[in-house]
């Protein structure tokens, strides 16, 4: 066994199978991704990844379930401490735009893969928990009189539907600048839409 290998804890050689998997299914696609493509490109034995998980979808899963609760707790985070929905939101946006750039290939994961195909027990994105605390920013501003009254998911389509495209846009290659640079722009749009 090299020194490499025995350095390696079991959560280490977790991470680097759902880092590497990850990888693999936003470059080629999950269905043209395999496991053995995935041991191939971490450099590990079959029976590592095997002994982690005991299939491509309990990978995926594993992924989808980390990157969720990784929002989850940064948006929480983001939030606690805003005294305003604006801020909230413009926060929440902030953050989106800088995860799309520190970390496309999560983003791509998160937004472009139809989850339902290959985890059919998954909840769809616009259900989970990030885009629900999304939607309680916005129904926080409709309750303080911020927000025009309206229905909640309108309103929150109104505000972060263009944030989306823009994350999409900008994974696709067709918006070339940072995301961050656009922010203000993103976003004021989108709150002049619904405010008050």
């Amino acid at each position: 066994m090299t020194e490499k290998k025995q350095k390696n804890s079991p959560e280490d050689m977790c991470n680097t199978i759902l880092k590497t998997a990850l990888h693999l299914f936003t470059t080629n696609g999950y269905f043209n991704t395999s496991v053995h493509d995935i041991r191939r490109a971490a450099g590990i034995s079959i029976g590592a990844i095997y002994h982690h998980f005991d299939s491509k979808e309990s990978i995926a899963k594993a992924i989808y379930n980390d990157l969720l609760e990784q929002e989850t707790k940064a948006i929480d985070q983001l939030t606690v401490e805003c005294k305003t929905a604006r801020d909230c939101c413009r926060a929440i946006m902030s953050h989106l735009f800088i995860m799309t750039e520190e970390n496309p290939e999560a983003m791509e994961f998160m937004l472009y893969s139809k989850h339902r195909e290959f985890m059919p027990s998954a909840l769809p994105v616009c259900s989970s928990k990030p885009l629900s605390m999304m939607r309680k920013a916005v129904k926080f501003g409709i309750d303080n009189n911020e927000i025009q009254p309206m229905e909640i998911t309108l309103a929150t389509t109104c505000l972060f539907g263009a944030m989306f495209r823009m994350i999409h846009l900008r994974l696709d290659g067709i918006v070339t600048e940072p995301l961050p640079t656009i922010l203000d722009t993103v976003f004021d749009c989108g709150w002049r839409g619904i405010a008050r």
